[in-house]
Formats: structure tokens, sequence, C-alpha cells
């Protein structure tokens, strides 16, 4: 097994060093820190510099931290704050409702999914946190679309069809998305996988933006009515949810 790659440990090295302190450092104020030489240092500053997770001050010459990293860090705090404000809610909505709890974010035209709960039952399931999933054929993804926390770029070859239920005309889509504003909730009726539905509601933070969403997944049969109608009693116990951890959230309207 290949061991660290120095490069890289000495480049991490750095970005603690200029996260931990107080102001920007110099050239030679990195070198002597971590004992490197200065042509080493600065060959690494430059390579860190040219993908924005470094900054230099132009007047001083000094170096702090680029806003790429910073913008990494944001998002990667906003997705945990968003889990850990959620896993008490999405498990008590599991046990409730009897059904598998999803909880996404929108990431480059797609949905992550940041937490999953198991249908409280002994059926065979599969942990999808850290799965895709579509935009337009899933509910969590209409529900991000319809509200503005995600655009959807579709290919030149148009949305994929998953299965013969899937919106992939724009207008039908955005149809569906405007409904989904005028009653708070979205849904898909085997959109994505034939004998499965989801019901989704958004997740509000600071001023009221939409910053995720939960669902409720599972077979068609135990989400709608026979008309293909999501349950009204499975809609209330989400969008109590969905309020629930925007509170958390510091949002004051949903």
């Amino acid at each position: 097994m290949a061991g660290p790659v120095q490069s890289i440990e000495r480049a991490a090295a750095i970005l603690r060093l200029l996260a931990g302190g107080p102001r920007r450092l110099g050239l030679g104020e990195v070198a002597s820190s971590l004992g490197l030489a200065k042509g080493t240092a600065h060959g690494i500053l430059r390579t860190l510099q040219h993908v924005d997770f470094v900054e230099q001050d132009e007047a001083t010459g000094k170096y702090q931290l680029g806003a790429a990293l910073l913008h990494l860090g944001t998002s990667y705090l906003d997705v945990n704050e968003l889990r850990s404000r959620s896993v008490n809610w999405a498990d008590a909505l599991a046990a409730r409702s009897g059904e598998a709890v999803r909880l996404g974010t929108p990431l480059e035209g797609q949905v992550l999914v940041v937490h999953h709960v198991f249908r409280p039952d002994d059926t065979l399931q599969t942990l999808d946190v850290g799965a895709l999933l579509p935009l337009h054929a899933s509910s969590l993804g209409k529900v991000l679309l319809a509200y503005g926390a995600a655009t959807l770029d579709p290919p030149a070859e148009g949305l994929a069809a998953y299965t013969r239920h899937t919106l992939v005309d724009r207008e039908d889509l955005d149809r569906a998305l405007a409904e989904i504003r005028e009653q708070g909730w979205g849904a898909e009726v085997q959109e994505m996988s034939m004998g499965e539905a989801g019901i989704a509601a958004p997740i509000r933070g600071h001023g009221g933006l939409v910053v995720g969403a939960v669902c409720l997944s599972g077979p068609v049969e135990r989400i709608c009515d026979p008309r293909g109608r999501p349950l009204a009693a499975l809609t209330a116990l989400l969008r109590e949810a969905a309020r629930a951890i925007s509170r958390d959230l510091g949002a004051t309207r949903w």
C-alpha cells in the first residue's frame, strides 16, 4: 500500500498554520515554522494560491487562507449543521410514519443524501447516505428546484427517463414545481423506480431560504391512496418535521 504523499502533507501543514494564526504570515515565517526550505514553501504556496486556497496580500506579500478554501469549509459546516439539527426529528418521523426518511441538499446539479433513517421494520434496506439523486425525478430534487435551492441544466439529449412516469417534458415539470410551491410539499410516484413513491418538504434556514429537503419514501401502496395521491396523514407528519427542523436552523417562516 502506498504511503502518504509528502507534498500534500506539507500543503496541509501550511493550511493549518494559516488557519491557526490571527494574522497573515510571510514566506519566511511559514518556512521556519514548518522547518521547510524557503524554495519548497514558496512552491507549495504558489500552487495553493493558483487554486485559490491561499491569497497573498499585494502590499505586504504575506499569505492568508483563500476564498475557495473558506467556501469549502462553509459548505462542510452547512451540511453538518443541517444533518445534526435533523437527526432527532428524522428518527421521530420514521418511527411515527413507519417509512424511510432521507435528508437531501443540492450538489452540482443533483441531490446529495446526507442522512437516511431506515424504515422501522425488519426488511432488507440499503443505506443511501452519500447517494446522488436526480433533481427532476426525486421528491427531494423537485422540492429543491421548486424553491430555487437548485437549478436544472438538462443535457442536450434532454432529461433522463427512469420510468414511463418520469417528467421529461420541461413544461410538465414546471407545472409540477408550481404546484409544489402552492401546496408546500412535493411528490414523486414511480418516477424514479417502479413501485416506489416519495413525498418531500422544504427545510429553511436563516432568512427563510430553503437549504435542503426531507422526504418519506416507500412502496407506492404505503405512501399513496388507490388514486396515487400521497396520504394526507403522511404529508402532515412530514411537514411537521420539516417545520421543526427549520425552526432549529433559525427559520422564522416556512
